[in-house]
This record gives C-alpha cells, sequence and structure tokens, in this order.
C-alpha cells in the first residue's frame, strides 16, 4: 500500500556550516558583537531522494514491495490509491511539488484512513446535501469518491499540515496537535523549516545511550529553584522516559526529533534565517562541534529560543576557567547554560573559599558539573559530614578535585550508606577517614553492582569476611578492581603459576595495582631464573632500583610503576 517515493522539496536553500576552525570565546572580548549574517551561513547540500522520508520510523519487512509478492488489486486497495491521489492533488493546490505530495500522502495511512471513513460515513447517511445548509462546499452524492476525499480534507481545515506530520513520523493525534499549533504556517514553508532544522541540528552523530545517561542524572540530581525552563526540559525527559524505549531512544535522530517537534512545537515557529542559523554558529565559536549540536539541545531543548545575549552574560561566570573544561561541563550539563549567572556565580564564589580556583575549578566542573547546579548550602552539608567523619580541610580539598561528584550525592541516600557498607564488613569506623582518602570514590560506587560482587568474588576464593576487611582497610581502592579485568587475571598468575596460596594477598593487598605484564611477570620470572623465593611485598614493594640490586646486580631495570587506583563503576 506504500509508495517508495520520497520527499524533493522544491526549493532546496544550500546552507553550510562555517569551516572555521572553533574560536574560544570565554573571554568576553572575543564573543562575536552581533548575529553573524545569514549569508555566512550556507547549507551544505544533501539529496532528499533518501530510502524514506525525513524523521520516518524504517519501514517493516511486511510492507517493503520489494520484498512482497504481487497480488491482485481489490477494492481496498484501489480505495486507498484514489484516495493517495486525491489528497496528492489536494497538497499540490496549496503549493506542494507533486514528488512531495506523493510522499506525503503516500506516507500518512492514517490520515488517509481519517479522510476515507469520514467520506463513508456521509455517503452512508446522505449527508453531503447538509453541507450546502451549514454554507460549506456543496458535494452532491454523485461526485466521485477522489473529488469527496479532497473536499473532506479542505474541510479538516489544517491545510495538509496533519498529512505531512504523520509523514514525518508523528502520530496521528500528534500531528493534529503540532499542527493546530502551527496554524499560521503555509505548508510548503513548514516542509522547508523541517528540512532546515534536520540540516542543522541533526546531521552530526548521536551519541547514543550517554544522552539518555546524561539525561537521567540530570533528573536525579538538579536541586536548583525550578524555572520554566528546567521545568520543561524535565517534564520532556519524564514523558520520554515513560515511552518504550526510555530516555535510551534519544539516541535515535528520527525518534529524538519527533519528541522534540511533539513537546516544543513552537520550534517550527522560530525564523531559520534570524535565530536557527546564528544561534548555531555562536554555539560552534563557543566550542561546540556542529555534530555534537544534537546532543547539546536533546539535553537542554530551551536553549533553541535563548538569545544570544543571554547566553553570553551566563558564560561571564567561566571566564576564570579553562575553557576546555567549560566545554566538556556544556556537553554532558547544557543547563549550564540556561542557569542564571547569578546562580552560578554562588557555587563560584563557594568553591573559591575552599581553595578550588582557576585551573583546578575547571578540573572539577569538568567532571562533575552538576556541582555548578547545586544551593551551596548542599555542598557545605557534605563538608560538615565530612569533617565530622574525621577528615581535615585539606584532605576534603584533594577529594572534591579527585572525586567531586560526592559533593553532588544525598547524604542520607549514597554517603551513609556506603559507610554502613564498610563497617558492616567489618571495617573499624575509626579507619573509615583512612579508608576514604585513599579512595573516595568508594562513596561513589554502587553497593550490588560493583562493591557486593567483589565481595562475593573474593570469598569464593577462600577469604573470609574478616580478610576482607582487613585489606579493603589497608588498601581501599582494591573493591574499585574489576573482576574480569583485574582481580580473575591476578589471582590465577598468583596460584597457578606464582603456585603462591590466595591469603598471601591478605597480608599485602596492593598486590592488584601492579600490571600484571609490565611488573608482576617480569620481576617473577627473574626470581625463578635465580631460585629466589620472595614474599608479594619484597618482589613487588621495592622501586627498580631497589629490585636491580639486590637481584640482578645491574643499576637500573625498566619496569613501568603501578597504575592509579581504578576509577568506580
Amino acid at each position: 500500500m506504500y509508495s517508495s517515493k520520497f520527499l524533493s522539496f522544491p526549493t532546496n536553500p544550500r546552507l553550510q556550516f562555517s569551516q572555521a576552525p572553533h574560536t574560544l570565546l570565554f573571554t568576553p572580548v572575543f564573543l562575536p558583537q552581533n548575529p553573524p549574517p545569514s549569508h555566512k551561513i550556507p547549507f551544505k547540500s544533501h539529496s532528499l531522494l533518501h530510502p524514506r522520508p525525513l524523521l520516518a520510523a524504517p519501514p517493516s519487512n511486511h510492507s517493503n514491495p520489494a520484498s512482497a509478492s504481487p497480488s491482485p488489486p481489490n477494492d481496498q486497495s484501489l480505495e486507498t490509491q484514489e484516495a493517495q491521489e486525491a489528497v496528492s492533488e489536494f497538497l499540490q493546490e496549496l503549493g506542494v511539488s507533486a514528488a512531495d505530495s506523493d510522499s506525503i500522502s503516500s506516507n500518512s495511512p492514517r490520515y488517509l484512513a481519517m479522510l476515507v471513513d469520514g467520506v463513508k460515513d456521509l455517503d452512508e447517511l446522505s449527508l453531503w446535501d447538509s453541507w450546502k445548509s451549514e454554507g460549506k462546499e456543496f458535494v452532491t452524492e454523485d461526485v466521485g469518491f477522489k473529488k469527496k476525499v479532497v473536499y473532506m480534507a479542505k474541510e479538516k481545515g489544517d491545510n495538509g499540515k496533519v498529512a505531512f506530520l504523520e509523514s514525518v513520523g508523528l502520530s496521528l493525534s500528534s500531528a493534529m496537535n503540532v499542527a493546530r499549533y502551527l496554524s499560521a504556517e503555509s505548508l510548503p514553508c513548514l516542509i522547508h523549516k523541517v528540512l532546515c532544522m534536520k540540516e542543522m541540528l541533526f546531521s552530526g552523530s548521536n551519541e547514543g545511550r550517554l544522552v539518555g545517561k546524561n539525561a537521567r542524572r540530570m533528573m536525579v540530581y538538579l536541586s536548583i529553584p525550578i524555572d520554566e525552563e528546567v521545568q520543561q526540559t524535565l517534564s520532556f525527559f519524564e514523558k520520554i522516559e515513560a515511552r518504550r524505549g526510555g530516555l535510551d531512544m534519544l539516541g535515535s535522530n528520527d525518534a529524538s526529533f519527533r519528541y522534540l517537534i511533539e513537546s516544543f512545537p513552537r520550534l517550527l515557529l522560530l525564523s531559520v534565517e534570524y535565530r536557527m542559523k546564528p544561534l548555531v554558529e555562536f554555539l560552534e565559536n563557543i566550542g561546540v562541534p556542529s555534530g555534537f549540536l544534537i546532543n547539546l539541545i536533546l539535553l537542554f531543548p530551551p536553549i533553541i529560543f535563548c538569545k544570544i545575549e543571554v547566553i553570553k552574560q551566563r558564560l561571564l561566570a567561566f571566564k576564570e576557567v579553562p575553557i576546555l573544561s567549560v566545554h566538556r561541563a556544556i556537553k554532558s550539563w547544557p543547563f549550564l547554560l540556561g542557569c542564571s549567572t547569578s546562580k552560578l556565580k554562588l557555587m563560584v564564589v563557594e568553591f573559591g573559599e575552599l581553595g578550588i580556583q582557576n585551573k583546578r575549578l575547571g578540573q572539577v566542573i569538568a567532571k562533575s558539573p552538576q556541582l555548578l547546579l547545586r544551593k551551596p548550602q548542599e555542598v557545605l552539608q557534605v563538608i560538615s559530614f565530612l569533617e565530622d567523619l574525621g577528615l581535615d580541610k585539606e584532605s576534603i580539598r584533594r577529594i572534591i578535585g579527585r572525586c567531586p561528584e560526592i559533593f553532588a550525592t544525598s547524604i542520607e541516600k549514597t554517603l551513609k550508606k556506603k559507610l554502613e557498607f564498610l563497617t558492616d564488613i567489618g571495617v573499624p569506623r575509626s579507619h573509615l577517614p583512612r579508608v576514604i582518602k585513599k579512595y573516595p570514590e568508594l562513596l561513589v560506587s554502587d553497593v550490588d553492582r560493583t562493591l557486593l560482587p567483589r565481595m562475593t568474588y573474593l570469598m569464593r576464593l577462600g577469604l573470609s569476611g574478616k580478610d576482607i576487611a582487613s585489606m579493603v582497610r589497608r588498601f581501599s581502592p582494591l573493591l574499585g578492581y574489576s573482576i574480569d579485568e583485574v582481580l580473575r587475571p591476578k589471582v590465577e598468575f598468583l596460584v597457578n603459576t606464582m603456585e603462591k596460596p590466595i591469603t598471601d594477598v591478605v597480608d599485602y593487598p596492593r598486590y592488584f595495582s601492579y600490571s600484571l605484564e609490565k611488573k608482576i611477570k617480569p620481576r617473577f620470572w627473574v626470581l625463578k631464573g635465580s631460585k629466589v623465593e620472595s614474599s608479594l611485598k619484597d618482589m613487588l614493594g621495592k622501586s627498580d632500583e631497589e629490585f636491580a640490586a639486590e637481584y640482578m646486580s645491574v643499576k637500573s631495570m625498566s619496569v613501568s610503576p603501578p597504575p592509579p587506583p581504578p576509577a568506580h563503576q
């Protein structure tokens, strides 16, 4: 039933992004003073003769003409064909090209069914004459079916917009709602605008699940006073999360653009020349790659409606922060561009009082940009909590720089639960400050998915809970190491090749921190070749020079240092 014709717009503006390198515009003097003239941003041309209409979902196998065996036409298929031809003729009367009209009519089956059902109802009840009494165009019952379909389409009053919106992927009900919002737009203008928006905003590669992950983080951590823009964005996330596939569907360009139009129909009222193109070039100039625009907009759609001058003012809050750090923060938390300068400065000042400024502040907001959207008192509460635990201010500053995410978490729901886990496995409370200083990522590690599986693995090797508690107390990064990539390979080498008991790691848990290929194996083979027995600590705890002097009778040995503690998983 579906045609294989595709959209081919009559007017295809050649709009291209500027290829100039990104300028570093986080110093106010470099910010563009006026929106760039539209002629500087011509689009790159893309043929619209692609295998399916813009935004439409991929066709199912059973609807593919090439894969279906031919069948003789029946009354229903002939009726559908006539209805498609009628709608195509109607759209051409509105100024749409013949090719586009054919494609739209072939890809709006529910719209066609609505028109056909309306015609049949009037036929069965012989109500066509009633149109004359209601002041509508007079239609006699002996007028052909196609003519009646055209009359019915005109009567709907949307001037073909519902058919077009369905053809680009919206459901019939959503298409009708959006069409009412766009009543002042002509259909050719709407088609042109959708094409331009697809070219400008959705031509890059979407980062898939990462967008959905960041959206969920925003829903969990956001604590700034809810203003209209933020509330609209959160509602947008909630609607998508409730659908099949949830927020992971933001990884699909077709689906995400469809969701944007449904939730923010006024996008299609913006001027392409005077609002959309200048904003796109401005975002590129401040370091947002053109291919990343889709991610930025999906995570904070209201940015499209912001005036450039307003965004410039908000960026002034970051003038002392390294540009690359700001860029990373905006990519993962574009809410920063929607937050007032005064709110951002509150947190910047608070960090300054803690001694976190300039480069160090850049590192913090690059890792956990959500901190800038917290209330100062919330961060101070976490600091007080850590001080009560026994950590001094210098240790807390180091923890902020290393794992700032801790200061965006809930004390009751996250921090206290992690401390309870540590005490429950046998780590004395008096040792908690040392454990946290050594590996603060423990406080934001998932108990069920990270900590408990590692505990279970070690216990299955024959270690007791007391053994593991002793190991964690002396080397807290232990529970952050991957089982498959770190723990298991080193345990197997220890037991099978080195022929040592697993209990040796209780005395020296730092064994798991050294590179298996670059340090453990080379040193073991040196000792084995010299027929020297050594404890794990004696084998690995010495520097390269000390080990070489004692076991190799040379001044140095090229062995890599131990890797840093693991990032939390």
